[in-house]
């Protein structure tokens, strides 16, 4: 349990600070968007002849302002969808910091001892964490180009030492962080589903059945319903990407398939072979599954589903989805292809605080 605790705590802190480089790198592009060229002083200045014909400098940029503008936009866009998708784990991470700190302050005082001191106490007393519990979060936890255990080991130690000893001490005062995180409300009726309709936690996700990312993301939704089983309700909303040439027509061919029962089946096959996603191949698949390809082909030639497909992006653009996969947990949005300890988190923070009953997505 400890080491649990201590990794999801890991993770969160290290997902919390992610946003830093992010932002500063669309920073800097802003900045060199918006900054003017030092060679550019004379407007006038011609940067190109076709014949007799002069293009000047100013010519040139009056051209490209929109577009520049399109893309200032653009990311002062994302910029804003970074901050909120991270502001509430930098938030409750630092909740979490500055209880863990009020308690060992109270602590030390008790005992009559500095905090340094205080620490070095506990890290050293009987209940402190022992080597082989170290090398056993070390196994369990270590990737590719982590470090040897002998090399980092008293930072383990000190790691899994504080993990300990701030459970010690919230047992005799427990901490409530009553930080609300943002939710938005996703409304899903009708749409294909896995789970019992009143599972404690939604996980709404709007997906691209051409996009490598969303096909990564298949395994983590899977492993979560191997861990949680009827606690989550996974739905799926659709979002094919513009740039995805047959992203509209997967699409189209699972809601057909969705007809006759077999829509994950079928969404299970598109992601296998995302290199099998034609309307011909789409009507082999409805074939291998055993659908009556009568109704299906009939079905996906009058696209009968175009204009749900279209609600969908709809929706999602106004909650502020700009690619794919993209999750509402409850009404929590996590972006991308997280990792499933990310999942993990949000899931047993919802469960451990009413989940559905304080969720704001409309089922």
């Amino acid at each position: 349990m400890l080491l649990n605790l201590n990794q999801s705590r890991r993770i969160r802190l290290e997902s919390a600070w992610l946003i830093v480089p992010a932002v500063a790198a669309v920073a800097i592009v802003c900045a060199a968007i918006a900054a003017p060229r030092a060679w550019a002083d004379d407007p006038n200045a011609v940067v190109a002849t076709v014949g007799d014909h002069k293009i000047s400098e100013k010519d040139l940029d009056a051209k490209v302002k929109p577009q520049l503008d399109q893309m200032r936009a653009a990311l002062d866009k994302r910029v804003d969808q970074l901050i909120a998708d991270k502001s509430f784990d930098l938030r409750r991470q630092t909740l979490e910091s500055m209880s863990n700190d009020y308690l060992v302050e109270q602590a030390a005082q008790r005992d009559k001892l500095s905090v340094d001191d205080y620490l070095k106490k506990e890290y050293a007393s009987k209940s402190a964490v022992t080597e082989a519990d170290a090398k056993k979060f070390y196994d369990k936890n270590k990737g590719a180009g982590t470090a040897p255990f002998d090399k980092i080991k008293p930072q383990v130690m000190q790691m899994l030492n504080r993990q300990a000893l701030m459970e010690r001490l919230r047992k005799n005062a427990p901490v409530k962080i009553l930080l609300e995180p943002k939710r938005v409300a996703v409304s899903t009726s009708g749409h294909p589903a896995l789970g019992a309709k009143d599972a404690p936690v939604t996980i709404v996700e709007f997906t691209d059945f051409q996009c490598p990312y969303c096909k990564k993301t298949e395994d983590t939704l899977k492993q979560l319903r191997a861990k949680y089983g009827d606690k989550i309700r996974i739905v799926h909303m659709d979002f094919p990407l513009p740039f995805h040439s047959h992203a509209l027509d997967a699409a189209k061919g699972a809601r057909c398939a969705n007809d006759q029962g077999k829509f994950w089946q079928f969404r299970d096959v598109l992601f296998a072979d995302q290199s099998k996603l034609t309307p011909t191949d789409l009507k082999a698949a409805a074939k291998t599954l055993g659908l009556n390809t009568t109704q299906f082909d009939a079905c996906f030639d009058k696209a009968k589903y175009d204009s749900q497909i279209k609600s969908d992006q709809a929706a999602g653009e106004k909650l502020g989805v700009d690619g794919t996969p993209a999750f509402f947990i409850d009404g929590r949005p996590l972006t991308g292809a997280q990792p499933t300890s990310k999942f993990e988190e949000i899931i047993d923070d919802e469960l451990a605080n009413g989940g559905a009953n304080k969720q704001a997505s409309a089922r």
